[in-house]
């Protein structure tokens, strides 16, 4: 039984009584054990499955708890226990209760709040203080939403930056319109999947006996809410607020270290022994998080005696020297690639790295800065399915057309707009069965409004007569798509024109598809797909001077007709359509590609364990990152960074830095935390 191998803490932890029970688990303590070890317990105590709730960082970690479960109890009891991040957990009890959601990325909404941002003019502009951007400001409203307890947008706002409230009645106009357009087209993006989950709390009763939560000390207002909405009979959490590395996200260490106030019946357990890390690596990090506050004592034992290996100090005189001298050592290392791990502060770090991992043949993964699911043909290829399930998605249509020759976002959605028009709500019929009554569909009007930067807009019609030669080899499809009144767009080019046509010939043929694993064959081999890939690889193929490099471009089309492969091999686990896309928007931020040498942000790293581990670019500026802490991070937090980070290693650890980066010509101190560790005196 998964009790039978914990420790005296550990299973003094696991099995205490019902109630509000907090769990410091230091890194390498056996958390992930103790919280399987508590679902047992309470399996054996006669709570039934489907009565625990799980909640963890990832999905990942959620799958991992449970299929340890199956390994103690019967495969049907573990998986009707309902575990995932507060999201997918949202989603899931969101669709038991028939809310009809279309799930959008993290970022993908962006899109659709800077085209209403970008319909603004701001004319009065204060010279110290310029309006922010539409995408910051996408950033900061789901900043707002997550880590707001009672203020309103404007309060929160103001009291960030006082100079911004001047742009307060357009920023809140856009948002306004933005929720109102989410509304009309049934978008959610993780912020409203939440927000929902709290309306839906109001309505409906969850009958969870117990709620266990992993990663505690990163748990952001609005999850605190939703968590406090499910009106837990008992709570188990685990955490550790030496690990708190998600302020730039909301979260709110205060929630942690307050939780033995917030509730009568607290009980606090502490796991005091480290099963991860050589005692000279726990010791180095330990030196360095002690100059944090110390919200709960704790005093780590390290179980392993054995250790070989120091950790060791890496001193540069010059940037590049540093990630050729990693990449080399890497090379004759003893330990398996794929147990090397090379973390880092900044992403740019990793572009330095990686080239020269590469240079010497070595294989390696990059996760953290941009995953699978980041790159463009991926989101294209789901775009294609998201318009298989819903013809007028906007958002998928706009992502897609705006690759056409001359189009860009501003026509595509005028496209989008005319089709909704000539198809009396309805993209496909506005597509294939327009409405000839109506002669000019582009034709709109706005009422100007100067305080909320609105102003007049008009589309004169343009001559289809300019298109004459498209679709020569297919006349029945051409005669009906140059009917269309959507081709009087007056910007709309030839190119542009031929890649609409294309669009139409992929949409009539997937009207017929039903797999997931089948509409993507059909997309690959389509010219419209085509034409997007091949656009794509010149980009990454582009030189400053404008010309195409071939072999970064034949490399380019190499990775992106692996990436479409993969994605038809995670399809074929689906044969409903919907189903699979929200898997992939649900789990896609942790996927990486590859295999060998990982290269990750510490976000990325953290729960994670490696034989070898690399921390590189240990300078002042860059780690603590100076820039980041000047916009609401903090030394603290920072410092917290560089514990995670360290105690990702087990046997063999590199701390490195350079004094200098001749490209930029800048100088560089080493890091503080150096010196907090003992391996430089000031």
């Amino acid at each position: 039984m998964p009790l039978t191998n914990l420790n005296q803490e550990q299973h003094t932890s696991a099995t205490c009584k019902a109630g509000h029970n907090l769990t410091i688990a230091s890194a390498g303590t056996g958390k992930t054990s103790t919280i399987v070890g508590r679902i047992g317990h309470l399996l054996n105590s006669g709570v039934k499955p489907e009565q625990i709730l799980l909640l963890t960082f990832t999905n990942k970690a959620a799958a991992e708890m449970v299929g340890r479960v199956a390994t103690f109890f019967d495969k049907e009891i573990a998986s009707r226990i309902m575990a995932g991040t507060f999201h997918s957990v949202s989603y899931k009890l969101l669709k038991k209760l028939n809310y009809n959601i279309t799930l959008k990325q993290p970022n993908e909404l962006k899109t659709l709040f800077k085209s209403v941002y970008e319909k603004r003019i701001f004319v009065n502009i204060h010279e110290d203080a310029p309006p922010y951007d539409g995408g910051y400001l996408y950033d900061i409203y789901s900043l707002f939403l997550n880590s707001r307890y009672d203020d309103e947008f404007s309060d929160w706002l103001t009291n960030r930056n006082v100079a911004q409230g001047h742009y307060l009645d357009i920023y809140e106009d856009v948002i306004d319109e933005f929720n109102v357009l989410k509304k009309e087209y049934g978008y959610v993006n993780f912020d409203d999947l939440l927000l929902t989950m709290l309306e839906a709390q109001e309505h409906n009763e969850f009958d969870f006996k117990e709620i266990l939560v992993d990663e505690y000390q990163d748990t952001n207002p609005l999850q605190g809410k939703l968590l406090d909405g499910f009106k837990p009979k008992s709570l188990f959490c685990v955490g550790d607020y030496d690990q708190s590395i998600y302020a730039f996200n909301g979260s709110d260490i205060g929630i942690i270290s307050s939780f033995d106030d917030r509730y009568d019946d607290t009980q606090v357990f502490t796991l005091t022994k480290n099963y991860r890390s050589t005692k000279p690596i726990l010791d180095l990090a330990s030196k360095v998080i002690e100059h944090n506050e110390r919200v709960y004592e704790k005093n780590l034992e390290v179980v392993r005696t054995n250790h070989t290996h120091l950790p060791q100090l890496l001193a540069f005189d010059e940037l590049y020297n540093q990630y050729e001298y990693i990449a080399q050592n890497i090379s004759k290392s003893q330990t398996k690639k794929e147990d090397i791990a090379i973390i880092y502060r900044n992403n740019s770090s990793a572009d330095g790295i990686e080239a020269n991992l590469r240079d010497l043949g070595i294989e390696c993964k990059r996760k953290g800065g941009h995953s699978f699911f980041d790159a463009r043909e991926i989101k294209a290829l789901l775009d294609m399915l998201t318009l298989m399930i819903n013809p007028n998605d906007m958002m998928a249509f706009i992502h897609l057309v705006e690759y056409g020759k001359g189009i860009g976002k501003a026509i595509a959605k005028d496209i989008f707009d005319a089709l909704i028009k000539l198809g009396h709500g309805n993209v496909i019929e506005g597509l294939f069965n327009p409405d000839d009554s109506i002669k000019n569909p582009y034709k709109t009007n706005i009422i100007k409004n100067e305080q909320l930067g609105l102003f007049d807009d008009f589309i004169e019609m343009g001559s289809v007569a300019r298109f004459k030669d498209i679709g020569l080899d297919k006349p029945h499809d051409r005669e009906n798509f140059l009917s269309n009144a959507i081709l009087k767009h007056p910007k709309l080019s030839v190119e542009g024109a031929t890649f609409l046509f294309n669009f139409y010939l992929i949409i009539k043929e997937l009207k017929r598809i039903s797999s997931p694993l089948n509409a993507l064959k059909h997309i690959q081999q389509s010219q419209f797909f085509i034409t997007i890939v091949d656009l794509l690889c010149d980009r990454r193929a582009k030189q400053k001077d404008g010309t195409i490099n071939a072999s970064i471009k034949d490399s380019a089309v190499f990775k992106a007709k692996r990436r479409t492969e993969t994605l038809k091999q995670l399809s074929r686990k689906h044969t409903n359509l919907k189903n699979f896309i929200n898997a992939m928007v649900l789990g896609g931020g942790e996927l990486s590609e590859g295999g060998g040498v990982n290269l990750l942000s510490i976000h990325a790293s953290k729960g994670l364990e490696f034989t070898e581990v690399y921390v590189c670019d240990l300078m002042d500026g860059r780690f603590p990152n100076r820039t980041l802490m000047s916009k609401g991070g903090s030394l603290e937090e920072e410092r917290r960074l560089f514990y995670v980070a360290v105690t990702r290693a087990k046997d063999i650890l590199y701390l490195s830095y350079a004094k200098y980066d001749r490209i930029k010509r800048m100088d560089f101190i080493y890091s503080p935390f150096l010196c907090e560790a003992g391996l430089i005196k000031k």
